[in-house]
């Protein structure tokens, strides 16, 4: 077995703050360092990057690299196993599909972190990796490091989550790495007084401001190593690596919702306040010409309070809150994690016109907040079934664009009428699901795929009425051919298909 390595661990447990790396910095607040980006907080200013840096030059770099005794951590990585993290959607469920892997660095093996270019989540299952001894822990320190891929250092910042007791309550603080001659830190978490990991708890490490990226630079390479879990006396709890890491339950919750087809995403709408504080971007043309009549404005949220609302702060009719509850209230959904605000209610105290909305679009809640982010598309029809027909049998699934499904049967192809629905239950990486008629006399023919008309999914059922289907492959059914297919662009799953008659949907 590879000799355990060495870390610094001489931070004491007394250290006022959650999370701080060595030299007591906490990280700036920042969510989005875009020059468009327009907050007004009614919080104390930000310390800046250059006075940071002023700052942590007292800070000796060797401490950073400093080696412990051996066993003064939980883990170490030197075994090349993780498969108790993974990438978590919780926190942010639009958050980096980032790649995990173990690399050498800062002279030891290290999980490294690899993104797509949004914030990564790296959540780690603290109740697998201890079991009982969960409830001891007090402090966790990491080390926390970043390569920058274009060879010019950039300062980073993220948080660690906590996920405590048998509610999962969420507790976070902050790390930075401000200085390439102290890169990597150790970041120090402490479990708040009367609170405890236990069955069901894990932690989440982010890095969700990246200088270099935020000007144009490839995002910085995350890495994670000497995970040291220690209990109110400073002792190391040992993990059992061979825990797995279980992927948190995020699947959109679509209640009180409309689905939206067609979306535009406003693209760089990642921001986050305190409460009655707004930030916001100037809107983009694509997205200024998406809000139209019978659009929405979906946004993706956190908040303490759980609502959320528009500011247009430019408007002609006056700085303006929209959805607030006050001017219209926006529609929420049950998990307080989606908001939508629809064109009508925009348009009921900004105007008609859009351009005399101004330029800017902002986000507020009553209560400290975040957006991950914003969409602007059409309400899509929604769909109430009755007289339902099961079809029978029907499971399958494929890679993109593969198609895969049955045989009609004759109770199908009769409830196949005018006014008639095929609903689709299913998942898939790419989120859209169509039909496939490939035996029509019309042709093989894709219906709700977007090129012939578009299916009306929420990721996980799709809605393609008969019209859809008679529109491209004729009005009788029998010249249909015999079989229907399913199909997505990233590779998919159905559960079940099901034919009813639409009842009362809008």
């Amino acid at each position: 077995m590879k000799a355990r390595k060495l870390i610094t661990l001489s931070l004491t447990a007394a250290m006022a703050m959650s999370v701080a790396a060595c030299g007591g910095k906490g990280t700036d607040n920042t969510a989005n360092t875009n020059a468009d980006v327009q907050t007004t907080q009614a919080v104390v200013p930000e310390t800046t990057l250059e006075e940071t840096t002023t700052q942590e030059q007292t800070e000796p770099a060797a401490d950073a690299q400093q080696e412990a005794p051996v066993g003064e951590v939980s883990i170490n990585f030197e075994d090349g196993v993780y498969g108790f993290v993974g990438v978590d959607k919780s926190v942010n469920p639009v958050g980096d599909d980032s790649t995990l892997s173990i690399a050498d660095f800062s002279g030891s093996k290290a999980l490294k972190v690899e993104t797509n270019g949004k914030a990564p989540y790296i959540g780690i299952q603290v109740d697998a990796l201890l079991g009982e001894k969960a409830a001891e822990v007090k402090t966790v320190e990491m080390s926390l490091g970043i390569e920058n891929p274009d060879g010019k250092f950039n300062a980073v910042s993220g948080k660690i989550y906590a996920f405590l007791g048998a509610e999962n309550e969420r507790k976070d603080g902050d790390w930075s790495v401000y200085l390439e001659t102290a890169n990597p830190k150790t970041a120090v978490y402490e479990v708040p007084d009367g609170m405890t990991f236990g069955q069901g708890n894990y932690m989440v490490v982010s890095l969700e401001t990246d200088n270099g990226k935020d000007v144009g630079a490839t995002p910085a390479i995350l890495y994670i190593d000497n995970i040291a879990f220690k209990d109110a006396a400073g002792n190391i709890i040992a993990a059992d690596t061979t825990a797995e890491f279980v992927s948190t339950a995020t699947e959109d919750d679509r209640s009180n919702l409309v689905n939206i087809t067609g979306a535009v995403e406003f693209e760089g709408f990642a921001t986050k306040a305190d409460g009655w504080a707004q930030s916001g971007f100037a809107m983009t043309e694509d997205i200024i010409a998406a809000l139209v009549p019978g659009s929405v404005v979906e946004i993706s949220f956190t908040s303490e309070t759980g609502d959320m609302w528009i500011v247009m702060n430019e408007a002609e009719a006056g700085w303006m809150r929209v959805g607030d509850g006050t001017n219209g209230s926006s529609a929420v959904n049950d998990a307080k994690t989606i908001a939508q605000i629809p064109f009508e209610m925009l348009a009921e105290y900004c105007g008609d016109d859009v351009s005399k909305w101004g330029t800017t679009m902002q986000c507020e809640a009553s209560g400290a907040w975040e957006v991950y982010s914003v969409k602007v598309g059409q309400a899509a029809k929604s769909y109430n079934l009755t007289d339902v027909v099961e079809f029978d049998g029907f499971t399958a699934k494929g890679d993109g664009w593969a198609q895969d499904g049955k045989d009609m049967t004759e109770d199908i192809i009769a409830a196949l009428v005018p006014g008639s629905v095929v609903e689709v239950t299913y998942t898939s990486e790419s989120g859209d699901m169509w039909l496939v008629i490939p035996d029509a006399e019309a042709g093989w023919m894709r219906v709700g795929d977007g090129t012939n008309d578009q299916a009306v999914t929420d990721g996980s059922k799709a809605y393609i009425p008969f019209e859809m289907i008679a529109k491209y492959c004729g009005e009788d059914v029998s010249k249909w051919g015999t079989r229907m297919q399913c199909e997505a662009s990233g590779a998919w799953e159905v559960f079940s298909v099901k034919v009813g008659m639409d009842s009362e949907g809008e």
